[in-house]
């Protein structure tokens, strides 16, 4: 397993037998910290030397260990499952998953759906929320649809949020509850899952990478569909997620339904693609609860892309599916984060009577309270205004303080509908934010079919934003597919919000592109 690191949520313990209570209490503060690192989870390799070798642990051995974890993990309000054991040299090897429970708000991880158009992207998250299987005539996805004419042409064109909760034993919450309550979820959970559905079609391409840039995701799964293969957008969304540096696993359903060979096909084509250069991952095809393990602890380096084969009206690999997003550690470490000041990038915003104006997004970094006040702007002119906190909900329930890594609605008063947009960011009440107009980048073309040069007029996304911007200065007189360059942008109709080292996508037709802010232009 390679050696020990001091860093990280993962812990080798050969056995536990401490011979005094100072021992106990040492350990209590290493499993203390590890679960920090992690953000509330840790795995804990038993039977492994410090150095990753395998010894395993006897019958007695186990036994005396066991009792030990369970002293240790209770002084912590901590709740412990044993996810994988593997023969060993002598006895066994457990891999144990520990997770924070009491007086702590659930552990949240974000994934991404992306994948073709009728791949089975709503359908599959329809499944995992409501807790009943599809009954291949669109049952699934009813549950999910946001729209009249997406439950209509089957085919999703908006961003949506829906969360699947895991309770400290690693069940399904959902799958316990009658229909979708998400604030019940929430209430029951100690980790919760949120699923961020996009749209697969090529022309709702900006609001797929509005949902991706938005949500900062901890991964993304790329829905295949089994009969139909890696075809249309899927090279698109796989390479975004390469580019944007965030973990895959692939998805591929409609197994009930596809021949035996054809699937073998796509399967073959799918790992192909994961093997191309520049993509460079590792295939994993997932089998058992073991491998769920192995691939759920190895996710955040974003080297190996786990493939599960699901059937969404039989049920067939759900349940791998669902232990694997159980075991799913934290990539974003937000605990840091929230010792940053405030951000939330505005996400959407809703009428709503007798409350008045409210707006959701993504806390990014820092903490915010119900009657606090904060930044709203900037404004078409460059400004931003002071607003006060009037309420907050995360996943419908009236919280009294949220902190980064959660998705939150607030209330907020001295300012209209009709003047804010999405894009627009809460701030820190201290801070003091400049509105940008003009800023210098770091470009790389990923695909363009003729040149770029001065003058160009692509759609910058970077978080919630979304606006032209003209190219007004290149080191270089032509810009092709592949060039990098260091290039100066103008937001055409407004300045905006944004920051030395945030990352955009650009694009303009066919043309797609990814930078990164190196400096901001007076």
């Amino acid at each position: 397993m390679g050696p020990e690191r001091e860093e990280g949520n993962q812990e080798y313990k050969l056995k536990l037998d401490p011979q005094s209570e100072e021992r106990i209490a040492k350990l209590v503060t290493q499993l203390n910290y590890r679960l920090n690192e992690g953000g509330g989870e840790a795995f804990y390799e038993l039977g492994i030397s410090d150095d990753g070798l395998p010894v395993g642990l006897t019958e007695d051995e186990a036994r005396r260990t066991f009792e030990v974890m369970d002293r240790i993990v209770e002084s912590l309000g901590a709740k412990y499952m044993v996810v994988r054991r593997e023969k060993a040299s002598r006895g066994y090897v457990y891999e144990l998953l520990i997770r924070k429970t009491v007086d702590v708000p659930p552990i949240q991880i974000s994934i991404a759906l992306l994948g073709n158009v009728d791949a089975g992207k709503s359908t599959l998250k329809g499944v995992l929320v409501s807790g009943i299987l599809d009954d291949g005539d669109g049952l699934a996805m009813s549950q999910v649809a946001r729209y009249l004419h997406e439950l209509k042409y089957r085919r999703s064109s908006s961003v949506t949020y829906h969360i699947l909760g895991f309770d400290n034993r690693g069940r399904s919450v959902n799958d316990e509850l009658e229909g979708y309550n998400e604030s019940e979820i929430y209430l029951r959970s100690s980790k919760v899952i949120t699923l961020v559905d996009l749209a697969g079609h090529e022309k709702y391409l900006k609001t797929t990478l509005k949902g991706v840039l938005g949500s900062m995701p901890d991964y993304t799964a790329i829905v295949v569909a089994g009969n139909a293969g890696p075809i249309g957008s899927f090279k698109e969304h796989l390479g975004i997620s390469v580019a944007l540096k965030i973990p895959s696993f692939v998805v591929i359903t409609k197994v009930d339904m596809t021949p035996r060979e054809v699937l073998s096909s796509n399967i073959r084509k799918v790992t192909e693609y994961l093997k191309l250069p520049g993509v460079n991952r590792i295939p994993y095809p997932v089998k058992n609860q073991n491998d769920c393990a192995v691939a759920a602890r190895n996710m955040p380096h974003g080297r190996i892309t786990p493939i599960f084969l699901v059937s969404n009206v039989t049920g067939e690999g759900l349940d791998l599916l669902k232990k694997f997003l159980n075991l799913l550690p934290p990539r974003l470490n937000w605990s840091d984060k929230e010792r940053e000041p405030f951000l939330t990038y505005v996400d959407d915003k809703f009428n709503v009577t007798g409350v008045g104006l409210i707006v959701s997004g993504l806390v990014e970094s820092g903490a915010i309270s119900v009657g606090q006040r904060a930044l709203l702007g900037p404004f078409d002119d460059g400004s931003f205004r002071t607003v006060r906190v009037k309420s907050i909900h995360v996943s419908r329930i009236s919280v009294e303080r949220v902190s980064a890594g959660q998705f939150a609605t607030f209330a907020v008063t001295n300012v209209d509908y009709d003047e804010v947009r999405k894009g627009m960011v809460l701030l820190d009440v201290d801070a003091k934010p400049r509105a940008v107009r003009t800023f210098r980048a770091n470009i790389r073309v990923l695909h363009h079919p003729t040149t770029i040069r001065v003058g160009y007029e692509p759609v910058i996304q970077l978080r919630t934003i979304k606006q032209p911007v003209k190219l007004i200065d290149s080191p270089k007189p032509y810009l092709r597919t592949g060039d990098k360059a260091e290039v100066v942008f103008r937001f055409i109709r407004r300045p905006e919000y944004v920051r030395v080292g945030d990352t955009f996508v650009f694009r303009e037709g066919r043309t797609k592109g990814l930078g990164k802010i190196t400096g901001i232009v007076e």
